[in-house]
């Protein structure tokens, strides 16, 4: 029997499972979260247990009956899951209840859709969605399924259902090949960065930790932040100056969610990639949040798979200001900065996270005394351009005797620049040192 699909409301029935598999729990709370998200009415949530999931119906009978008795109760119009539905699975619910049933996958990326922005975010979204919807096309709308006959009434050679299945793969193929261009110039970008020595630093962390408004008070922006959950979808990228640093990318990215649709992580590969490719990572983190822990794993997990798990990584506990903490740096047993407590909201231990930012990424700084006389001019010039002068005497032949402090790949870059051989003002340790090293 075939039906016409209904569009959908937004009055929505939520259902939540728990499974004895601890891996394929959800949590109801970040649902109710994701539903608010999305625009919808949650009016009612039906919750129970199974062992594992009924293969026609995900729920089972009984509870096919109990929601469909909800649906009549509170007049809805949708039905939403806190589950990966198969689709032969939505097709046998909506089937049976007359009403639009919407997965965790398909909430996700109708979130991602309104939230998606610039030219790059939404062909994101939609080669997310599209291929989402390449699965669910054997449906319930008549028009899929039938070829006319007769004499002169003969169709092209294929169903409909073949018409829109080539369709789709069509426009896959195109968005594809759009977002190829986009990730090559992407990475035309990261390699000029690379080849001016400029680092990168990414902010990552589960969704809702705080990481635009973080990004906003750091580099006096604008990016839309919000306490919800995806405020922000499309990447930003400021420039940021650290002491002993110079300048620097700082890239604000995706928040990341338990059990995050792998098609979403597969599509927004060259967003993510700004991560992969980063100098440093800033893993924000809602210190304040139970389930911290857990969230924590989920972001490692997504950074294993788009290969960006060996990157360093700097953690900040922010939403300190949520049960009173004072700010700090923790270090490692080398005395290195491994994490930083601070509250992005009230701009308590930005100080903090600045002065670790600068000792992880400085590496080798410069304080040293230079002498020059009077015919290297132009590198006493550009020592002061880099404002790497801290104090300036001259001796009685008129030579200048400079006390700087700058990072040795700039000063490296000056002496290119002007010729000079580093032999004249490094010492062989100086010289061997990394430029840069993380």
């Amino acid at each position: 029997m075939f039906f016409e699909r209904p569009d959908a409301g937004e009055t929505a029935i939520l259902v939540h499972i728990d499974f004895q598999d601890e891996q394929a729990r959800e949590d109801p709370g970040e649902f109710l979260e994701l539903v608010r998200s999305a625009g919808a009415e949650p009016v009612s949530m039906m919750q129970g247990s199974r062992r594992r999931p009924d293969p026609r119906t995900f729920i089972g009978s009984g509870k096919l009956e109990e929601l469909r008795e909800r649906l009549a109760e509170h007049r809805a119009e949708l039905v939403i899951f806190n589950h990966a539905l198969s689709p032969s699975q939505e097709r046998n619910l909506e089937h049976a209840l007359r009403c639009r049933v919407l997965d965790r996958t398909g909430l996700i990326l109708d979130i991602f859709a309104q939230r998606a922005r610039t030219h790059e975010g939404k062909l994101q979204v939609e080669l997310a969605q599209l291929e989402y919807m390449s699965t669910r096309l054997v449906r319930g709308w008549t028009h899929l399924e039938r070829q006319k006959g007769g004499i002169g009434l003969r169709g092209p050679g294929e169903t409909q259902l073949e018409t829109d299945r080539r369709l789709l793969r069509g426009r896959i193929k195109a968005i594809h090949k759009r977002l190829d261009k986009v990730r090559s110039q992407r990475g035309q970008n990261r390699r000029a960065r690379a080849r001016a020595e400029i680092p990168s630093v990414s902010l990552v962390g589960y969704t809702n930790a705080g990481k635009s408004t973080l990004f906003n008070t750091m580099t006096q922006s604008s990016v839309y932040a919000a306490d919800q959950l995806f405020a922000t979808l499309d990447p930003t990228l400021r420039r940021l100056e650290i002491a002993d640093v110079g300048p620097v990318v700082l890239a604000d990215t995706v928040g990341f969610i338990r059990h995050l649709p792998h098609k979403l992580v597969e599509a927004f590969q060259a967003t993510l990639q700004e991560a992969a490719e980063a100098s440093l990572l800033v893993h924000v983190i809602d210190a304040a949040d139970p389930d911290r822990d857990v969230n924590v794993e989920q972001v490692s997990s997504v950074l294993q798979e788009i290969g960006a798990d060996e990157v360093p990584t700097l953690l900040v506990m922010n939403k300190i200001d949520l049960f009173d903490a004072a700010p700090r740096i923790e270090r490692d047993s080398d005395g290195v900065p491994e994490i930083v407590w601070l509250s992005a909201q009230q701009g308590r231990g930005l100080d903090l996270l600045n002065q670790a930012l600068s000792e992880r990424l400085a590496g080798d700084v410069l304080d040293t005394r230079l002498t020059l006389s009077p015919t290297k001019a132009r590198l006493r010039a550009g020592l002061h351009e880099l404002g790497a002068v801290n104090e300036e005497q001259f001796d009685n032949q008129g030579r200048s005797l400079l006390d700087i402090r700058l990072p040795k790949r700039d000063f490296m870059q000056l002496l290119s620049r002007l010729d000079e051989n580093a032999d004249e003002y490094l010492s062989s340790d100086q010289r061997d040192k990394p430029v840069w090293d993380p």
